[in-house]
C-alpha cells in the first residue's frame, strides 16, 4: 500500500424504531448516535463521520453540532461530515463551524463536501436546483483557499467577493482536512485534483472495481498538474455480526425497507432478496462476520490502492443495540484482520 490504511465508520442517523415499531424521537436518534461515536472511539476506529439531510427519515442536519458534542465525549477518533452539502452552505461558515469543532476537538476534525445525493436543502436554503453543479463549484473554490490562506481574497459571483478578508477563528497548528466526495461523475474527480483535495468515492451499488477508472483518472489528472496525488477513500454500506448468516438475516428486512424507501422516490424497482445476496458476495455491501468483512475490505483497498475505507453501518431502521454490536466487531476484530492481511 501507498499510504497507511485508515478505517471510518458512517451514519446518517437513520430513524430507527421503538420496541412497538413506532419511530424514535430525532432527539433520540441524536443521543444514540454520540454513543455510538463513543463506543467507535473505544474500539479504535480511526474515522466517525456523519452526514446532513433534511428529511424525515435522517436525524442529523446539523454535523459539526452532533460532532462537537461526540468530541466532548471522545479521546482519539477523527471526526467529520459525510458529507457536507456545500452547494447550498456557505463556505466561509463551513470553515468557520469546522475550525471551532476542530478547536475543540485538539485537531480532529474533518470536511468531507459533496454536491448532495439528496437535494432537500436547496428549496430549504433558497438554492436553484438548475444550479447544483455551479454553486458546488464555486463554493468549492472559495473552501479550498479558506483551508491555505489565512488572508483570503476571492471573487466570486454566486457569493459576495472577499478582500484581504480574515476568517475566525483560524486553524490552529495545521490545515483543516478537506475531502471531496465522489459519485461516479468524472468532472468531480478532476475537480478534486483541480483543487488539489483528497477525495472519497462513494460506492452505491455494484462491484468497487468498476470505480477503479475514477480512480487512475485522478492520478493522471494529479501528474498532469506536477503535484502528487492525495489520499483517496472508498465509502461504502456494511454491517458485522457474528456470522454470516446471522449478519444477513438481521440486516436484510432493513435494508429492503431503506433501498425501497429510497428507490420509490427515484423511481427504482424493488429489490430481490438474490439481487441483495449478489452486492454481498460481489458488489457494495460489506455484510457479514467480521473475517469475511474484513477480507472483502482488503480485497477492495489492495485492488484500487486507497488509504481510506468508510462504511455506513446504519441502515433504516436497525436497532441501536445491533448497531453498537456491528462497531464493536468492526473496530475490535475487523479492523485488526485487515490491517494484518494488508501486511
Amino acid at each position: 500500500m501507498a499510504m497507511s490504511l485508515e478505517f471510518g465508520l458512517d451514519t446518517f442517523g437513520d430513524v430507527t424504531l421503538d420496541p412497538d415499531g413506532r419511530p424514535l424521537p430525532h432527539a433520540q436518534i441524536l443521543r444514540d448516535i454520540v454513543e455510538e461515536a463513543v463506543v467507535a472511539d473505544q474500539v479504535g476506529v480511526d474515522f466517525f463521520g456523519v452526514g446532513e439531510h433534511h428529511r424525515p427519515d435522517f436525524a442529523v442536519s446539523a454535523p459539526e453540532v452532533l460532532l462537537s458534542a461526540i468530541a466532548g465525549q471522545t479521546n482519539r477518533i477523527r471526526l467529520g461530515s459525510a458529507a457536507t452539502v456545500l452547494s447550498s452552505d456557505d463556505p466561509v461558515r463551513v470553515f468557520q463551524r469546522f475550525s471551532t469543532l476542530n478547536a475543540v476537538s485538539n485537531g480532529r476534525a474533518e470536511i468531507i463536501v459533496g454536491r448532495g445525493w439528496f437535494t432537500e436543502s436547496f428549496p430549504l436554503f433558497g438554492y436553484e436546483l438548475s444550479e447544483y453543479d455551479a454553486l458546488f463549484e464555486e463554493k468549492l473554490g472559495l473552501l479550498a483557499t479558506l483551508i491555505r490562506k489565512e488572508v483570503v481574497t476571492w471573487p466570486g459571483k454566486k457569493r459576495s467577493p472577499l478582500q484581504n478578508q480574515r476568517i475566525f477563528p483560524p486553524i490552529e497548528n495545521t490545515r483543516l482536512k478537506t475531502w471531496v466526495a465522489v459519485g461516479s461523475t468524472p468532472n468531480s474527480v478532476l475537480r478534486a485534483a483541480r483543487y488539489d483535495l483528497p477525495m472519497i468515492v462513494a460506492v452505491i451499488g455494484g462491484e468497487a472495481l468498476r470505480f477503479k477508472p475514477l480512480f487512475e483518472l485522478y492520478h493522471r489528472a494529479c501528474e498532469r498538474l506536477d503535484r502528487p496525488a492525495r489520499e483517496i477513500g472508498v465509502h461504502s454500506s456494511g454491517y458485522v455480526a457474528d456470522t454470516d448468516a446471522r449478519a444477513r438475516e438481521e440486516y436484510w428486512p432493513e435494508y429492503k425497507k431503506f433501498r425501497d424507501g429510497i428507490g420509490t422516490e427515484r423511481g427504482w424497482a424493488p429489490i430481490e432478496k438474490a439481487q441483495f445476496e449478489t452486492e454481498i458476495e460481489r458488489g457494495s455491501l460489506y455484510v457479514g462476520s467480521p473475517e469475511t468483512v474484513a477480507r472483502k475490505i482488503v480485497t477492495t483497498v489492495k485492488a484500487l490502492n486507497t488509504s481510506r475505507f468508510e462504511m455506513k453501518y446504519s441502515a433504516g431502521t436497525l436497532a441501536h443495540s445491533r448497531l453498537k454490536r456491528s462497531i464493536e466487531l468492526f473496530g475490535s476484530q475487523v479492523v485488526p484482520l485487515a490491517r494484518e492481511l494488508v501486511g
